[in-house]
C-alpha cells in the first residue's frame, strides 16, 4: 500500500517542476536583458546607466552598470540621480493640464493671452506649443546660443532670446520637435500660477507622487546619489560641459531616478495628479491643419512596439541621455538612464520592451 507521504510527494512533483520552469525562464529573461544592455553598457570602468522594467508596478528587472563617478571610482547603483533632459517635457505638459483642470487656462487659448507682445501670439495656441506644431524657432538651432549658455536667464529673458526669430512654418502646418515651445510653456506656468516652474513641479507633482529624489537640476546644490555626467573625446572621458539650467528650463532641466520615474508613471495611471479626461489629452494623437494625424500627444511620442501601442520619450542634455517607454495594454514601464551622452539608452530600452513583450507572450502560451 502506498503511503500518504509518497502520494503527497508525487502530487508535489508537477508543482515543483512548474516552479523550476518559471525560475529558469526568469533567469533566461534576465540574461537576455543583460545581454541587450551590455551591447552599449558593457564596460564596468566607463560611465554607465540604470535600467528598470516593471509590470503592474512590480520590478521585473532593476540593475545598474558602470560608474557613477569616474574620478572617485564610484560604481553606479539603481538609486543614482540623473538629469533626464527632454523627459522634462512630460512634467511641463502635465503641469499645463493641471492648470487647465483648475480653470486657470485653456489649451486652445492663444499665447498672446499670457504673453501680450509675443509675435504671431494670437495665432499660436498652447496646444501648438504642447504638440511641437507652433513653427517657432527652436533655440537650440540659434547660432548665438553659446553667448548665453552659461548665463542665469529669467524665463522672460529666455523667451525674448528666440521670440523674434523668423518662424519655420505657420502654426499647425507640421510637426517639428521644438524646445522653444516648451520654454514658453514653462513661462506661462509661472505667469498663471504665480510661482516658479521649479516650485510648481515640486509642490504639485514631485511631492504628490512621492518623488523624493527628483529635482530641478543644479550643479551647485549637493544632491545625494548624483551620477556625474560625461562626454567621450578622442583622449578619453571628460566632465560634462557646464550650462546654466535656466537655458533648457522647462524643456529639459529636471533630474530623477529610475524608481521615481516609475512613481511618476503610476501617479498618471492612478489619476493622482489629474482626472482621467484631462490626463487622456496627453496621450491622444492630434491632427495638422490638413487633417493629417501625427504621432505625438502632449509630452509623449505615441508609437508602437511589436505592433502594440506605447507612449515614449527620450532626453539628451550635456553628459546624460534617457529613455522611458510605457505600454498601457500590459502595464509595462521600461526606463533607461545614462550618465554619458556617448551611450544612448534609446534603442536598448526599446529592445528591452520588445524582449519583455516576447517573454509575456511565451509565458502565456505555456500556461
Amino acid at each position: 500500500m502506498i503511503s500518504k507521504k509518497l502520494i503527497t510527494a508525487f502530487t508535489l512533483l508537477p508543482l515543483l517542476s512548474n516552479t523550476m520552469d518559471a525560475q529558469l525562464q526568469s533567469k533566461g529573461y534576465e540574461k537576455k536583458i543583460d545581454s541587450i544592455i551590455q551591447t552599449e553598457f558593457g564596460n564596468k570602468n566607463e560611465p554607465g546607466g540604470v535600467f528598470l522594467i516593471t509590470q503592474n508596478g512590480k520590478n521585473l528587472y532593476r540593475k545598474a552598470f558602470g560608474k557613477a563617478n569616474l574620478e572617485l571610482n564610484v560604481n553606479m547603483t539603481p538609486d543614482n540621480v540623473f538629469q533626464i533632459g527632454s523627459m522634462t517635457k512630460q512634467f511641463t505638459a502635465i503641469a499645463i493640464l493641471m492648470l487647465e483642470q483648475q480653470g486657470k487656462l485653456n489649451v486652445n487659448n492663444p499665447v498672446s493671452q499670457y504673453i501680450k507682445d509675443y509675435p504671431n501670439g494670437d495665432k499660436i495656441t498652447i496646444h501648438h506649443l504642447l504638440t511641437h506644431t507652433s513653427g517657432i524657432k527652436d533655440f537650440t538651432k540659434i547660432k548665438s546660443l553659446s553667448s548665453i549658455a552659461q548665463k542665469e536667464m529669467k524665463p522672460e529673458e529666455m523667451v525674448n532670446f528666440f521670440k523674434n526669430e523668423p518662424v519655420d512654418f505657420a502654426p499647425g502646418e507640421k510637426f517639428d520637435y521644438n524646445n522653444s515651445g516648451y520654454v514658453v510653456l514653462g513661462y506661462i506656468i509661472e505667469l498663471v500660477s504665480g510661482i516658479t516652474y521649479e516650485d510648481f513641479i515640486k509642490k504639485n507633482i514631485f511631492d504628490k507622487a512621492g518623488m523624493n529624489h527628483s529635482y530641478y537640476a543644479s550643479d551647485r546644490k549637493v544632491i545625494p546619489q548624483r551620477a556625474y555626467g560625461y562626454h567621450k573625446k578622442e583622449q578619453g572621458f571628460v566632465n560634462k560641459t557646464v550650462i546654466s539650467f535656466s537655458i533648457p528650463f522647462s524643456s529639459g532641466s529636471l533630474m530623477s531616478t529610475a524608481d521615481d520615474m516609475l512613481k511618476w508613471q503610476q501617479a498618471l495611471q492612478q489619476n493622482l495628479l489629474l482626472d482621467s479626461t484631462e490626463t487622456q489629452k496627453a496621450f491622444q494623437k492630434y491632427k495638422l491643419n490638413n487633417g493629417e494625424e501625427f504621432t505625438y500627444g502632449y509630452g509623449w511620442h505615441l508609437k508602437e512596439i511589436n505592433g502594440i501601442s506605447d507612449r515614449e520619450h527620450g532626453g539628451s542634455v550635456f553628459g546624460f541621455k534617457s529613455m522611458g517607454i510605457y505600454i498601457p495594454s500590459e502595464n509595462i514601464y521600461v526606463i533607461g538612464l545614462s550618465n554619458c551622452d556617448c551611450h544612448s539608452p534609446t534603442e536598448i530600452t526599446r529592445n528591452m520592451a520588445k524582449a519583455t513583450l516576447n517573454e509575456i507572450k511565451t509565458s502565456s502560451k505555456k500556461q
